[in-house]
């Protein structure tokens, strides 16, 4: 399925769009054990300390990179969502369009109620992110498009990571 926007791209952008859709899973890199760094994350939100959600971020993002062998990623984490009269921005990932390192940005609080985001709405986000990330480094895509295999590629890296995550604490706990 092809979301409506498909059909006013360019027969370029159409091939693109294409190619990512095409990319249904993403798994995470062999080895890698990272149940212990998302727990991070979700300790320091429940706690509300930016600074150590931050660090929890780029520390996921940077074994993360490190395991798909794509250059590194900023992450920023930021305290209250953009918002305007058609939603709030929940993520943004900035490519290094200016031979700057590229950059996630991420908020941690909602632009309403100013409450901390719930844990697997903040880790999908971050997830999503670093998926548009991949799709230049690691897939080699002119453009990152969402389409219904990069949804997909977000969905199995989270999923894996929460799977990670529940295994570690079940092991921390026994």
């Amino acid at each position: 399925m092809r979301f409506a926007y498909y059909d006013k791209l360019s027969p370029a952008r159409q091939r693109t769009y294409r190619k990512s859709d095409e990319i249904a899973a993403l798994g995470l890199p062999p080895g890698l054990l990272l149940g212990s760094q998302v727990a991070a994350i979700g300790e320091a939100l429940r706690n509300d300390r930016r600074a150590d959600v931050q660090a929890a971020c780029q520390s996921l993002i940077d074994a993360l990179t490190r395991g798909y062998h794509v250059p590194k990623v900023k992450v920023r984490v930021l305290a209250r969502r953009p918002a305007d009269g058609e939603g709030e921005l929940h993520g943004l990932y900035e490519p290094n369009d200016d031979g700057s390192p590229p950059r996630i940005s991420v908020w941690m609080r909602t632009a309403q109620r100013k409450q901390v985001v719930a844990f697997k709405t903040f880790l999908r986000t971050l997830i999503h992110e670093l998926c548009h990330h991949l799709d230049y480094e690691l897939f080699a895509l002119d453009e990152t498009f969402h389409t219904e295999g990069f949804y997909k590629r977000e969905s199995s890296v989270v999923t894996a990571l929460l799977a990670q995550t529940s295994r570690s604490v079940t092991a921390q706990n026994e």
